[in-house]
């Protein structure tokens, strides 16, 4: 069996001169700089092309596909995003109805832009929560079968699971709902790449019955930034239109690097996968079991979620010593663990923090996460019940205020003579022409063509007073709506 790592290795070491691109030449002799040139090159003989694969690069997606039990998988050097598009617009027509969980991905809302896509949107239930904070929950698959009833013209459902917080859906009856319409379920599943491994953590979407599955690799797995899989399953797909769509939207110069790195993930999960996640899951479960004594920073639990998210809740911990025994917040959490404590977090929202694990974890490393987190919590206190917190706002981390859709993405920008730009606090009822987010993750609060909501606004301002940068505006503190719309 030949890996591509080994073969680029070897190609390194055997004397070949390159009059072919690339221009560094598998030398750092100009640059000094510590970078794999050795094993960067091109298509050459030998080596196979991602668009026309016939060799090992053929062998290593049919590799992959055995590990995560796929019908045919495909490697993405332009991260799960180019997974997602060629997903979506493989199996839809231009103005077809999509439906769509509303805590989708960014990239999920850029292919309905690109196929002027009419979506349908799907609300998380209420997850886990308190006055202060709560994170989005699943979707039900009963949702989904009333939302096909009511809309016998959807062509296609997308789905988030795990969501960036690490709750799981019932994919399978999900799949199963939809597969009764004849129509495919696409699973943006990126981080859930560890899923199917062993039972501490949940089936991959593949064994669920999802028609497409992106995993991204780089998120969770041993693999480098922007390595991901795109996995097709069954028969209701066309997979020669998804095909079709990746080799638009994909490098037409692939990195060999990325390639190499994703075939590395591949070759230890087939050979050592017990071994591995033994371990890993062990790590885990020792992390939480100890964790579970924490008083006033809380680790998430749900019924269905992903065990290597650790979810941290800030919001019953006060700041010891104050008078007004003030809210700690997930911002205050995150900058301590790293500035204090050297941990640096995935993310931090109003009142939560995110630390990301992966097989690749330490003990030691878990460790130090443990004595920080004790530490840190031996010295809040239980917060007031508003401290920090104005009751007629609304709850900040709460499930996204629903907006009402009054263009599509695509007719909202044939109005682009015809807006103003006023400031976030002033615009409730106003219909927007722009994308507002916090990233990570990366998850739209206003959409173009939106009607913007009260409940919005006061999130908005929330996250703005807070200290959380609003992406996707072209002017910070501004958005641009319709004039008079």
């Amino acid at each position: 069996m030949e890996y591509l790592y080994e073969k680029l290795r070897q190609y390194e070491k055997s004397g070949h001169y390159g009059f072919h691109m690339p221009g560094h030449k598998r030398s750092s002799l100009l640059t000094g700089a510590d970078l794999p040139y050795g094993i960067d090159i091109t298509e050459i003989a030998g080596f196979d092309d991602l668009h026309h694969a016939r060799g090992i690069i053929k062998e290593a997606q049919e590799r992959a596909a055995r590990v995560y039990c796929a019908g045919e998988t495909h490697y993405l050097i332009n991260g799960s995003t180019v997974g997602i598009l060629s997903a979506i617009l493989g199996c839809t027509s231009r103005g077809d109805r999509i439906l769509m969980a509303r805590n989708c991905h960014r990239s999920v809302y850029n292919a309905v832009f690109l196929n002027d896509l009419q979506p349908v949107y799907i609300y998380p239930e209420l997850g886990p929560c308190t006055k202060k904070a709560s994170v989005n929950g699943e979707i039900s698959a009963l949702q989904v079968e009333e939302m096909l009833e009511a809309y016998p013209d959807i062509r296609a459902v997308v789905l988030t699971s795990p969501t960036y917080d690490g709750i799981v859906s019932d994919v399978r009856s999900i799949a199963e709902c939809v597969h009764r319409k004849k129509i495919p379920m696409i699973l943006d599943e990126a981080h859930g790449a560890h899923f199917g491994f062993h039972s501490y953590f949940p089936a991959n979407g593949n064994e669920l019955g999802a028609d497409i599955v992106i995993h991204s690799l780089h998120k969770t797995m041993p693999s480098l930034t922007q390595t991901a899989l795109l996995h097709m399953n069954g028969d209701i797909i066309d997979r020669s239109r998804v095909r079709m769509y990746l080799h638009i939207l994909q490098s037409s110069s692939p990195s060999y690097v990325l390639m190499a790195s994703i075939d590395e993930c591949i070759r230890v999960l087939e050979q050592d996968r017990e071994k591995i996640f033994g371990r890993y899951a062990a790590v885990l479960e020792g992390t939480r079991q100890k964790l579970g004594g924490l008083r006033h920073l809380r680790l998430l639990e749900t019924k269905r979620y992903d065990r290597s998210k650790l979810l941290f809740l800030t919001d019953n911990a006060g700041t010891a010593g104050h008078k007004e025994r003030l809210g700690y917040t997930g911002k205050q959490l995150y900058h301590e663990l790293n500035e204090k404590y050297m941990l640096q977090m995935e993310m931090a929202g109003p009142y939560h923090v995110i630390a990301m694990t992966s097989p690749c974890d330490s003990s030691a490393g878990m460790e130090s996460l443990i004595r920080a987190l004790t530490e840190i919590d031996g010295k809040l206190s239980i917060c007031d019940k508003n401290a920090g917190f104005d009751s007629n706002k609304g709850d900040i981390d709460k499930v996204y205020s629903r907006n009402e859709q009054i263009y599509s993405i695509g007719e909202i920008y044939k109005f682009t003579n015809k807006t103003k730009t006023i400031s976030i606090s002033e615009c409730g009822g106003c219909i927007s022409t722009e994308y507002a987010y916090i990233y990570p993750p990366g998850i739209p609060l206003i959409v173009p063509g939106e009607r913007i909501s009260g409940g919005t606004v006061q999130q908005l301002m929330q996250y703005a007073e807070l200290g959380f940068e609003i992406e996707g505006l072209q002017t910070g503190g501004k958005i641009e709506v319709l004039d008079n719309g």
